[in-house]
């Protein structure tokens, strides 16, 4: 039931509204993530909402998919609810199923894996390289093999894999290469962005991610066949444009709306402000703790200006438990981190696989990097005194 406050708002079943919430005093406590929202954000929301309807539906989308096709120089950019499922349509859409293989790096969020075994194919699982922390094109070769239909690379933490190399390789081999860009937008290699390098690249518009559309995802193609049969298998298997309701196979529901979109093309808007507040977090860490030993950075090197999602560290000569230690102290000082992803074949969705068994016995920088990696606080709304505050207690656990 609805209630009118003193101040004229208005409480919905006693629950007051999000501005109330939000500017009610609480506990100094630093977000690992979250996004940065203006006025400009703000006006292209309640545009939508009071324009995006009737003859104008789907307009934000459109805008939103042409502004970021235009952005990445690709010819098909399809919005859509989540990277997830930008990953299950693109498997879909190249038909994977019983019988096949998708080979995945060992250290990623388990929706790069998923949606091929919801297909009923089966998940390979491959070690990374030590420095990037992404897939590893060495360990690849050695695993492809004759079921093997699908290679999905994960750009992770912002970080880029040897696209050149792996490109290569998927091409001599005959498999599709699906880049998972979830983590990595305004990541660069040479006049190249990330999203664009392999068959397929798909985007995370998650409300952690840098660019956000609350929750959101993006399919990048040069592929028309495979961008037409995206449109369809999107809307429930309809021709789009169809309106007779006649369709013509059992598909999935997968669209965006136009009041994500309208945020997304406002945060398109400031990408280059929002990457530049990302790259700063990570210099300004890397400073603040560059005189800490044994500290491993997601650092992609030379050739790839990265834009950090995550500013990442991994203890490289300590043991495991010490960084259940340095999370309870940041826990403790109100600071919030989160834990490396772990390798993914040592999770117990996977743990009953033949092939994550095998995982666990060769891949070996996976399986020393995960358990000794976090994720430190990384907002856009971070003030320079926060990561201050965070670096003082990094510093002062690892000391003792």
């Amino acid at each position: 039931m609805a209630e009118a406050t003193v101040d004229g708002t208005v409480r919905l079943g006693g629950i007051p509204p999000l501005g109330v919430v939000a500017e009610t005093p609480a506990l100094a406590w630093l977000p690992v993530a979250g996004p940065s929202i203006t006025a400009a954000e703000r006006a292209a929301v309640a545009d939508a909402v009071q324009h995006a309807w009737y003859a104008a539906a789907g307009s934000c989308v459109r805008r939103f998919e042409r502004a970021f096709a235009e952005l990445h120089a690709v010819r098909h950019a399809i919005a859509l609810p989540s990277c997830t499922s930008a990953i299950h349509l693109a498997c879909a859409a190249w038909d994977l199923g019983p019988g096949d293989e998708v080979l995945v790096p060992e250290l990623t969020w388990i929706a790069s894996a998923a949606p091929a075994v919801q297909l009923g194919a089966e998940v390979g699982f491959v070690d990374v390289d030590p420095r990037t922390w992404c897939l590893d094109v060495d360990a690849l070769a050695r695993r492809i093999g004759p079921r093997t239909r699908a290679v999905v690379a994960v750009d992770l933490y912002g970080n880029l894999p040897d696209y050149g190399r792996l490109r290569a390789l998927c091409r001599e081999r005959g498999v599709h290469l699906l880049e998972d860009a979830a983590e990595a937008i305004g990541t660069t290699c040479g006049a190249q962005r990330a999203g664009t390098f392999g068959d397929v690249g798909v985007f995370s518009f998650h409300g952690s991610k840098t660019l956000t559309t609350g929750e959101g995802g993006m399919l990048l193609t040069n592929d028309d066949a495979l961008a037409a049969r995206v449109r369809v298998l999107q809307d429930h298997g309809r021709t789009p444009g169809d309106r007779s309701f006649a369709c013509d196979e059992v598909a999935f529901k997968y669209k965006m709306t136009d009041l994500q979109a309208a945020l997304g093309g406002a945060q398109l808007g400031r990408l280059d402000e929002l990457v530049a507040g990302k790259r700063a977090l990570f210099a300004r860490y890397r400073e603040l703790l560059a005189d800490v030993p044994g500290l491993a950075w997601n650092d992609a090197g030379p050739k790839v200006d990265a834009c950090p999602w995550m500013t990442t560290i991994v203890l490289t000569d300590r043991p495991a438990s010490e960084r259940t230690r340095l999370q309870a102290a940041l826990a403790a000082a109100g600071i919030d981190s989160r834990p490396f992803f772990p390798p993914l074949s040592s999770t117990p969705a996977f743990a009953g696989m033949p092939s994550a068994q095998r995982a666990g016995r060769t891949n070996g920088h996976a399986n020393r990097i995960g358990p000794r990696g976090l994720n430190l606080p990384s907002a856009l709304s971070l003030t320079p005194s926060d990561l201050e505050r965070v670096a003082a207690v990094v510093r002062a656990t690892l000391a003792r």
